[in-house]
């Protein structure tokens, strides 16, 4: 058998840019992106086949520091299980960055005894590869990886080349999943996670935290796609901040993710939006659990 497959977890503190390295391995958005760390809670299953390969990325929460609410702490089991379950795992840090945050995920690495390919992401923010090097070499010293590699994920070539180096180690076996599939996920889950990240995208620092998103009707007519979502809040006084005045935010919030979804679905989409309080749902185990946090 030629034929190759396997799962490859993409682990990393928050915000290092996990998701979008993803999105390009994969060739399509499924994972969603903001500036803002923790923006990825759940693991995800992106699917890359081709006729030699089949590569199923595990795109993870970025393992953090501190458990304060039930929210946090199911992040970091759920990106510390993954590490477990997969024949490759891809590690990345920030071009000239190493925090306590990474010290953490060294650890969790650290345990594994499948191949670990060390990637050093957003090698664009600097001039030249030799004012890396020395970076690379502390790295290099914390954990002696397999591989080295540093990249953009912004950059075509450097997602080409890295997914060469993983075909090199993925186990010859049948397809995992069938050829057609993208994500594990539900169009739903997706969908919903469109629109929790414009809220990511455009709400104050705190608030994003604070907010989760549930599809509660998905109903096909045709080429047309109606869709009722719920966006959850912490507090009542959240509430106003997410509508805007006169409504102007969840209007702005309700387009952008119509159009994401349009091109997600390939199809027209009529999207209503509301806003609830579930007072302390973050932070209650049973309410993430009904919410899909399980």
């Amino acid at each position: 058998m030629s034929f190759k497959a396997g799962f490859i977890a993409v682990v990393g503190r928050p915000n290092v840019g996990k998701s979008t390295l993803v999105n390009a391995l994969v060739g399509q958005k499924l994972s969603i992106t903001s500036h803002r760390p923790q923006t990825t809670r759940h693991c995800i299953h992106a699917i890359a086949t081709s006729a030699d390969y089949q590569m199923v990325f595990v795109d993870t929460p970025g393992i953090h520091i501190g458990n304060k609410k039930a929210i946090n702490a199911y992040m970091n089991r759920a990106a510390s299980a993954s590490i477990k379950e997969v024949d490759i795992v891809l590690w990345l840090v920030e071009a000239g960055k190493w925090g306590k945050e990474d010290a953490r995920v060294l650890e969790h690495v650290s345990k594994t005894q499948v191949v670990v390919i060390l990637c050093v992401n957003k090698i664009d923010k600097f001039k030249s590869m030799d004012c890396i090097l020395p970076f690379l070499n502390k790295v290099g010293q914390k954990y002696q990886a397999r591989e080295l590699f540093p990249l953009s994920a912004f950059n075509k070539q450097d997602c080409q080349s890295l997914q060469a180096l993983i075909l090199k180690y993925l186990p010859k076996q049948a397809m995992i999943f069938a050829a057609d599939f993208i994500t594990d996920r539900s169009e739903k889950f997706i969908i919903s996670e469109f629109i929790r990240e414009k809220l990511m995208r455009h709400l104050q620092n705190e608030l994003p935290h604070d907010l989760t998103v549930e599809v509660e009707r998905y109903k096909l007519e045709g080429n047309l796609v109606r869709i009722a979502a719920c966006i959850y809040v912490n507090r009542a006084s959240q509430k106003s901040i997410v509508i805007g005045h006169r409504g102007e935010m969840l209007k702005l919030i309700g387009t952008e993710a119509r159009q994401s979804i349009e091109h997600f679905l390939d199809k027209k989409v009529f999207l209503q939006l509301w806003v609830k309080t579930a007072s302390g749902w973050s932070n209650d185990r049973r309410a993430l659990i009904s919410l899909g946090y399980d």
